[in-house]
C-alpha cells in the first residue's frame, strides 16, 4: 500500500523589513513547507555612518542557514533562471519593495502569494496601515492576495479583520498586523495544501490607494479638530514621526517640536478658549496643545537639537511653569 504523506511544498520566500521577518518566522514553524531561498532587497547604507546592514528578513535567513539571494530587479534574465533553478512550487511574498514581472508570477505552479495589511480591496498600495490611522477607520485587517501583475489586485485567498484601538498607533497596529499575518499565511498554505482555496475577486468599485508617506505629512495642523490631529501624530509614529512649529516669544524663527502621540483630551472652554497652537502647559502629565475644538495632549516633545522631555520639562525649560 503506498504512502499518503504529502511532499512539503517547496517555497521561496520574499521580503525585507520587520513586518516580512514576521512572516518568515511563522513559515520557519509551519511543517508542511520547506524555505528553498530567501530573497531580500540588497544591503544598502543606513544611519549616520552609512553603514550597509542586512535586512530583518536576511538576518533571519542567515540565522536560520537559509541561502539568500539579492538582485537588484529581475529586468536581467539571468536574476529569472537562478529563481527557477530553485524549483519552488510557491512564491511567498512580503513587502519585498521590489516589482516582479509576469515572467517571476509564473515561474511557481502555485504562483505568487501575498500577504497585505489592509482588507483589500481597499488601500492597496505602499502605507495601508498609515492610511488607515490618518482615516480614522475603526478596522482593518490583512489579505492573502494571489498576485498578479497589478498593484495589489490579485484575488483574495484569505483575509481576516482587526480592530483599531483609539490610542493605537502605526507601530503598534504594524506588530499587530504582522502577527495576525503570519498566522493567516500559514492557514492559507495549509488550504493550498489540502487543495481547499478559494478565490475572491476584488471589488474595483470598491479599490482605494494608499500612497507613500513623505515627510512633509507629519507635519500638524492645530487649526484641525483635535480627533484628526492625533489621527496623523498616530499615524506618523513612528516615521516620518509628527512635528509642529512652535513661535515661542524669546526666537526669532519658529522652533520646530517633534511630538509623541498622547490622547485627546478635554474641550477649549475648560482652559478659556484659546487659539488653536497655543501650548496650555502640562495637564496630568501631558503637554496640552489647543486644536479647534478641544486640547490635544502630547505624551512628549522633542525641540529641535534637544533631548525628547517630558511636559513639565518643556514648561520649565519653554515656558518657565515649573510645577511647584
Amino acid at each position: 500500500m503506498g504512502s499518503t504523506e504529502k511532499t512539503p511544498l517547496r517555497i521561496v520566500f520574499m521580503g525585507t523589513p520587520d513586518f516580512a521577518r514576521t512572516s518568515l518566522e511563522h513559515l520557519a514553524g509551519w511543517d508542511g513547507g520547506e524555505i528553498v531561498g530567501v530573497y531580500t532587497q540588497p544591503d544598502r547604507p543606513c544611519g549616520r555612518g552609512q553603514v550597509c546592514k542586512p535586512s530583518a528578513v536576511k538576518q533571519l535567513a542567515l540565522e536560520k542557514g537559509w541561502d539568500v539571494y539579492q538582485p537588484v530587479n529581475f529586468k536581467d534574465p539571468a536574476a529569472i533562471d537562478e529563481l527557477a533553478a530553485l524549483r519552488p512550487d510557491v512564491l511567498v511574498v512580503a513587502a519585498y519593495g521590489l516589482i516582479l514581472p509576469q515572467a517571476v508570477l509564473d515561474i511557481a505552479p502555485h504562483g505568487a502569494v501575498n500577504v497585505h495589511s489592509s482588507l483589500l480591496p481597499k488601500y492597496r498600495g505602499a502605507a495601508p496601515i498609515q492610511r488607515a490611522i490618518l482615516h480614522g477607520d475603526d478596522v482593518t485587517g490583512v489579505t492573502i492576495m494571489q498576485m498578479d501583475k497589478g498593484m495589489d489586485t490579485g484575488d483574495i485567498l484569505k483575509a481576516r479583520a482587526l480592530a483599531i484601538g483609539k490610542d493605537d498607533t502605526a507601530e503598534i497596529l504594524h506588530d499587530e498586523l504582522a502577527e495576525l499575518g503570519g498566522k493567516l499565511l500559514v492557514e492559507t498554505l495549509d488550504a493550498m495544501v489540502a487543495g481547499t482555496l478559494r478565490r475572491i475577486k476584488q471589488d474595483e468599485d470598491k479599490a482605494t490607494y494608499a500612497a507613500k508617506l513623505s515627510k512633509s505629512e507629519g507635519q500638524l495642523d492645530w487649526t484641525r479638530p483635535a480627533q484628526e490631529v492625533h489621527n496623523r501624530a498616530r499615524a506618523m509614529h513612528p516615521w516620518p514621526g509628527a512635528y509642529f512649529f512652535w513661535c515661542a516669544p524669546d526666537r526669532d524663527k519658529p522652533l520646530r517640536i517633534a511630538l509623541t502621540p498622547g490622547e485627546v483630551g478635554p474641550s477649549l472652554e475648560e482652559y478659556g478658549n484659546p487659539e488653536p497652537g497655543t501650548i496650555i502647559g502640562d495637564v496630568d502629565g501631558k503637554l496640552a496643545i489647543a486644536c479647534a475644538d478641544k486640547v490635544y495632549l502630547a505624551a512628549a516633545v522633542k525641540p529641535a537639537g534637544k533631548k525628547c522631555m517630558t511636559a513639565e520639562g518643556f514648561c520649565c525649560g519653554y515656558l518657565n511653569r515649573c510645577a511647584e
